[in-house]
């Protein structure tokens, strides 16, 4: 025989519960230590490195918002809309624990067949550089493919892109980055993976 149904009146509610209120339970954790990892300092570079390593990603493929890493909080933040049609060809971030001349992390454009949402992460494999100046100082731009796509892991040097796909990449710095940052641009050049992290010295923990 099938056990009785309970009347309302025997259901338990959110009073009975040995739980506290939610916002008691919200309340509690905003007053412990945060745990939160951040994606700069506490990711690691991958045990692959310099051959694959890590990336975090700001800036998805596609997109026309340019995010960055809020550096005190570990957040990624809003920076600015594109001023012009012009949108990210492929996903755009940053290698964990490097230091370059301006005091940010390496920069990665990972070509890949897919977005990416800002705050993920993933393996990647370099095959080119773009150098930049900015004010004065070396702002390059790594040039890798996600080691984890099977329409690009194979690539290992940056001549082996079709070549509208470098005149992309190419065009995108000129028109969007160059122009907002008064950057002085060189030619693309050929890079090693090993090259990934003599670019940027170690970030201290």
């Amino acid at each position: 025989m099938a056990p009785p149904i309970e009347t309302p009146s025997k259901i338990p509610t959110s009073r009975h519960s040995s739980h506290p209120p939610l916002n008691e339970r919200i309340l509690s954790s905003m007053n412990r230590r945060s745990v939160a990892a951040h994606p700069w300092h506490d990711l690691e570079i991958g045990p692959e490195a310099p051959k694959i390593f890590n990336c975090v990603i700001e800036i998805g493929k596609g997109g026309k918002v340019k995010y960055e890493l809020d550096k005190k909080t570990g957040l990624i933040k809003v920076d600015r809309v594109l001023y012009s049609s012009v949108v990210y060809p492929h996903n755009y971030g940053f290698i964990p624990r490097t230091l370059c001349e301006d005091n940010d992390p390496m920069d990665v454009l990972i070509i890949m067949q897919e977005p990416v949402l800002p705050g993920c992460f993933l393996r990647a494999k370099a095959i080119g550089l773009m150098p930049m100046i900015d004010q004065g100082e070396k702002d390059d731009k790594i040039i890798a493919v996600c080691a984890d796509d099977p329409e690009y892991r194979h690539y290992n040097d940056i001549k082996e892109l079709p070549p509208h796909r470098l005149a992309e990449i190419r065009r995108f710095f000129e028109d969007c980055i160059l122009s907002f940052l008064n950057s002085l641009q060189l030619p693309i050049e050929k890079i090693k993976s090993q090259q990934a992290e003599q670019c940027a010295v170690s970030l201290e923990a």
